[in-house]
C-alpha cells in the first residue's frame, strides 16, 4: 500500500514539474514564420498622349520617359513588366491623365512640369516630384508597394548577415517586446539580448514582413542600383508622386522602395543634377514615348 502510495506522489510531482515548465516556457515569438505574399493581379499600361522627341532612343521597344529639365535630358526606361501600377502613376501624372489634390482642390494638369529635383545627395541619389519643394508634398492620395521580394533574393539573407537592414531588425525586436522606453530597455536587456540571437537567423523578407512591408510573388522585381528609378516614400505602402534617381548602387532599399525603371542616357545629366544641388534643377516636362509596338 506504502508502494502505490510512493508511486501516485512520484507521478503527481512529475505532472507538477510538466505543468510548471510550460507555463514558464513561452514559445520564441520569432520560431514561426509569419510572412505570407499578398494577392496581385498585374495590369497592362497604357500611354495616352503619343509625345514626340528628336532624342535618339534605344532599340529596345519599351516605353520611355525623357525628363527635359533646366540641366539637359534624362532618359529613363519605365518597367512596365515589373512594376505596372507604379509605371501607370507616373504616366497618368506626367502627361495630366490623373486627378490630384492641392489645398485649392482637385487638379488635373502635367503634375511634373516645374517642380524641382529639391533634394539631392552627392554618391547616393536625386529626388524630385514633391509639389512643395520640401520632401513633404504629393498628389493626395498615396497607393501600394509593387515588390516582389523572393525575385530579388530577400528570402536568401539572414538579417543577422547583412548590414542593410539592422534598423529594420531592431525595430522588430523591440515591438514584439514592447519597448517603448529607456527603462523597459534595461530592465528586459538580458531578455531581449537572447531575442535578438535567436531572431538573427530570420530571413530580410520575415523581417521587412514583420514591420509592416508586404511583397507579391509575381512579378519579376528589380534591385535598386546604379540608374534605377524608384518611388520615394515614408514607409510601407506610402507611394504617392515622389522619386530619385540613383547615382550609385543602394542595396540597403532593396525591397524597401518599389524599382520602376532605369536611367538609359543622360548619366552626365544626372551627376551635374546632384552636384548642383538642392532645387537648383527644374523638371521643364516628362514625354513618355511608348515603342512597344512602333517598330
Amino acid at each position: 500500500m506504502f508502494r502505490n502510495i510512493k508511486i501516485s506522489i512520484t507521478s503527481l510531482m512529475v505532472i507538477m514539474l510538466t505543468l510548471s515548465i510550460s507555463l514558464n516556457c513561452k514559445e520564441s515569438p520569432f520560431k514561426k514564420k509569419l510572412y505570407e505574399p499578398v494577392s496581385y493581379a498585374p495590369v497592362k499600361v497604357t500611354v495616352s498622349r503619343a509625345d514626340k522627341s528628336r532624342i535618339n532612343l534605344p532599340d529596345k521597344k519599351a516605353i520611355y520617359a525623357i525628363f527635359q529639365t533646366s540641366q539637359g535630358d534624362l532618359v529613363l526606361e519605365l518597367f512596365d513588366k515589373e512594376a505596372p501600377k507604379t509605371v501607370q502613376n507616373f504616366i497618368d501624372l506626367a502627361q495630366g491623365e490623373k486627378e490630384f489634390f492641392t489645398e485649392k482642390g482637385k487638379e488635373k494638369r502635367p503634375f511634373y512640369d516645374g517642380l524641382k529635383f529639391h533634394r539631392v545627395i552627392p554618391n547616393f541619389m536625386a529626388q524630385g516630384g514633391c509639389p512643395r519643394g520640401d520632401g513633404t508634398g504629393g498628389p493626395g492620395y498615396k497607393f501600394e508597394d509593387e515588390i516582389n521580394g523572393k525575385s530579388i533574393g530577400l528570402d536568401k539573407i539572414k538579417v543577422k548577415e547583412s548590414q542593410y537592414y539592422q534598423s529594420q531588425f531592431q525595430r522588430m525586436v523591440l515591438e514584439e517586446f514592447n519597448i517603448r522606453s529607456k527603462e523597459q530597455l534595461e530592465e528586459k536587456r538580458e531578455a531581449l539580448e537572447e531575442a535578438f540571437q535567436e531572431a538573427g537567423d530570420l530571413s530580410v523578407l520575415e523581417v521587412l514582413h514583420r514591420v509592416g512591408y508586404r511583397f507579391n510573388e509575381v512579378l519579376p522585381s528589380k534591385k535598386a542600383v546604379k540608374g534605377s528609378l524608384a518611388m520615394a516614400n515614408a514607409g510601407p505602402n506610402t507611394n504617392g508622386s515622389q522619386f530619385f534617381i540613383n547615382q550609385v548602387d543602394t542595396p540597403h532599399l532593396n525591397g524597401i522602395h518599389t524599382v520602376f525603371g532605369h536611367l538609359v542616357l543622360g548619366e552626365d545629366v544626372l551627376d551635374r543634377i546632384i552636384s548642383g544641388g538642392n532645387s537648383e534643377t527644374t523638371i521643364k516636362t516628362v514625354l513618355v514615348i511608348d515603342k512597344r509596338e512602333s517598330e
